[in-house]
């Protein structure tokens, strides 16, 4: 008798859903060959897990369905060369336009960041803003964890890491880009100063940075 995996029948079920956007449990138990309880525990671990959502759709008189669909979390379980790809057109820029440009490029790039984390911090007080920016670059993929936090009489502080680069192999290959970042970060907050305490790029485990509260900044 063959033994069906359970791991397998969750992966041919994101597999699926990567595939078709969304379906039902009756239309997965069909595709894969399973009966619809099995399916919905296996259904019921995806989402415990946070691989997969659901929303209720009515269908006429009777109850609603369920319509199931991946995560962001669950897109990301399957494998992709964004960076790769990354890499190999600043590569090719680098051959059409020259270095000089490609810096051009990329520095205009983080303005266009540093804008969109301005915009989505708020307006708020230095550590309001320092969290939602944690939480941006979390979303992003950075594992960011804010390590301390310091207020006394004339000094505000915070430090954090990122454990992940998002962005390493364009690090690895441009590490301008490094630069352009902490210019970005010091942007973002424009009453502190930033500096970076650790770097990934550097042959150290994590990068982290230092936020200091200004000099005369009065808080927003």
């Amino acid at each position: 008798m063959t033994t069906i995996s359970h791991a397998s029948t969750k992966q041919d079920i994101l597999q699926y859903l990567l595939k078709q956007a969304s379906a039902t449990a009756q239309d997965l138990a069909e595709a894969l060959g399973i009966s619809p309880q099995a399916t919905r525990r296996h259904l019921k671990d995806l989402e415990e897990e946070g691989l997969i959502e659901h929303s209720a759709v009515q269908g006429g008189m009777g109850r609603p369905q369920y319509l199931y669909n991946l995560s962001r979390k669950g897109r990301d379980r399957f494998p992709h060369r964004y960076s790769e790809f990354t890499v190999s057109f600043l590569d090719t820029l680098v051959e059409t336009v020259g270095e000089e440009q490609v810096s051009v490029v990329l520095r205009k790039q983080w303005e266009r960041k540093a804008q969109e984390y301005r915009d989505r911090i708020g307006q708020g007080t230095l550590k309001q803003r320092v969290l939602n920016l944690l939480q941006l670059r979390q979303e992003e993929g950075y594992m960011t964890e804010l390590l301390s936090a310091e207020v006394e009489p004339g000094t505000e502080q915070y430090i954090f890491s990122e454990h992940n680069c998002a962005i390493s192999e364009v690090a690895e290959s441009f590490p301008s880009v490094c630069g352009h970042e902490l210019e970005m970060f010091a942007a973002v907050l424009p009453d502190c100063i930033v500096k970076r305490t650790h770097w990934i790029n550097g042959g150290e485990h994590r990068c982290g940075y230092s936020i200091v509260k200004a000099a005369n900044h009065e808080e927003r």
